[in-house]
């Protein structure tokens, strides 16, 4: 924060920065800070214009590819281009499909079946 503000989280506790300053100037980050790296969320690197270059891009790689290939057969053809890779695409997939992470799903869905049929029954106004 001091690196945006000029401000220490040490200015929290000297009274020089109050709980709801603190939590507007964290709200209010720029995407390029290092608080969003430390919490692993690397989407936040990329902003719109660097999205709308890398999609620029793939569209002139489809377009090359498509003039390329125009009139060949399907077998001549050579591969589709691959798209650049973005940051959140880098994004273990994997994790998400973890054991614990299912259970944990499953185990909310069925607590919100279970409270739907509750307040369907009446029990639960």
């Amino acid at each position: 924060m001091r690196q945006h503000y000029g401000v220490r989280l040490s200015d929290l506790f000297r009274g020089r920065l109050t709980w709801r300053e603190l939590g507007v100037l964290v709200r209010q980050l720029p995407a390029s800070a290092r608080t969003w790296l430390a919490l692993g969320q690397e989407d936040q690197l990329w902003g719109l214009s660097e999205h709308l270059q890398a999609m620029a891009v793939d569209e002139l790689r489809k377009a090359n590819w498509q003039r390329e290939n125009e009139g060949k057969k399907r077998s001549e053809q050579t591969k589709h281009p691959k798209p650049i890779p973005r940051p959140s695409s880098k994004r273990d997939k994997t994790a998400d499909e973890s054991p614990e992470r299912k259970a944990a799903r499953t185990a909310a869905l069925e607590r919100a079946a279970a409270r739907r049929a509750a307040i369907a029954a009446g029990e639960i106004t």
